[in-house]
């Protein structure tokens, strides 16, 4: 059972994701709390498993909350947020002060059955990570760009899928890349409208652009382009060129955007000139097109467990050999550029 205390200052988000939360069978609301003082006093009281926490309220905001808590207590966060600019960037803020994952309030452009899905697999992935969250890998800001790699890139494609914990994971790939680094397109599980926030931050951190992926851009060396919440991302050839397109489609793993679709667009457009790598993130979405990308020629990676907040997809990755070896997160970057000249390797290692 995972005991879970909601912090809102609204009395009405605290009843409905109390009421939605309480019908899984595997989560129990232990309490509720208007403002982070309140929450503190029924952190010790109740012992939460996990935390779910607004960023706006009184008294103390969630982002200076969650310092101290991380601090001072560390335990798995999942904030809950109105779609909003300003909210996306500071709900990227909390995942660089510790927090596990990031939802969408109730009333925020998704309806209620939509929240509540996304929130329990958010406070399944908080809890799945526990102890790790004081054990994540060095802020991404003290790593450099590797040495530019002078390769020809022009058909070649980097594809990355991600999904709790990637925020970081993803940054720290991004920021070892040269600015010439081939074309490479990513999927984060992420909602609507922080996608955007979180592609301006990645364009601030990495040498390569990086944008919110728009239907019909050109996937170029130099440029990294991020799905969009809500949005299918999809990859296609034409004539000397690889292009994304988006796709509104159902969801996939009750993903949207799923990087089960992303990989697979890349298996049928690119065949041996792609490497893909699939970072840290629960459950399975990924590891089946990752391996139809390695049956199609690319080279294929898995983040190793050590490095992972969460180890379900790439675990699963492994397990059905999609996978050629898994990588620690800080040498994933170079392994990706040094697969781009490199052919594929058959057999399904571990790296030490």
């Amino acid at each position: 059972m995972i005991r879970v205390l909601v912090v809102d200052d609204s009395a009405l988000v605290r009843k409905v994701l109390s009421d939605e939360l309480s019908r899984e069978a595997d989560i129990e609301v232990v309490g509720t709390a208007i403002d982070p003082y309140v929450a503190r006093d029924k952190i010790i009281a109740l012992q939460p498993d996990v935390l779910t926490l607004d960023v706006e309220m009184p008294r103390m905001d969630g982002l200076s909350f969650l310092a101290r808590l991380m601090k001072h207590y560390p335990m798995p966060v999942v904030i809950v947020s109105s779609l909003t600019p300003a909210h996306g960037e500071l709900a990227l803020r909390a995942l660089d002060l510790g927090a596990i994952e990031v939802v969408s309030k109730p009333g925020s452009a998704l309806t209620t059955p939509d929240v509540s899905r996304r929130l329990v697999h958010a406070i399944r992935a908080a809890a799945a990570a526990g102890t790790r969250v004081r054990t994540r890998i060095a802020s991404p800001a003290t790593a450099g760009p590797l040495p530019a790699v002078h390769i020809e890139t022009t058909h070649k494609v980097i594809a990355i899928g991600a999904s709790t914990g990637g925020t970081r994971a993803i940054e720290s790939v991004l920021r070892a890349f040269p600015a010439d680094a081939p074309g490479t397109v990513i999927v984060q599980h992420m909602p609507e409208a922080f996608t955007n926030a979180f592609a301006q931050r990645l364009n601030r951190a990495a040498a390569m652009e990086v944008r919110e992926a728009k239907d019909g851009d050109l996937i170029v060396p130099g440029v990294a382009l991020v799905a969009p919440g809500s949005r299918h991302l999809v990859v296609q050839r034409s004539g000397a060129h690889y292009v994304a397109h988006l796709r509104d489609g159902p969801p996939v793993h009750h993903q949207r955007p799923a990087v089960d679709v992303l990989f697979d667009s890349v298996a049928r457009a690119a065949g041996q000139n792609a490497v893909a790598a699939l970072l840290t993130g629960m459950g399975v979405d990924g590891a089946r097109g990752l391996l139809a990308m390695r049956k199609a020629g690319a080279r294929t990676f898995a983040e190793a467990e050590e490095t992972c907040v969460v180890y379900g997809m790439p675990r699963e990755a492994m397990r059905i050999e999609a996978a050629e070896l898994a990588v620690p997160l800080p040498a994933i970057a170079a392994t990706l550029l040094d697969a781009v000249t490199r052919p594929i390797q058959p057999a399904v290692e571990t790296a030490s």
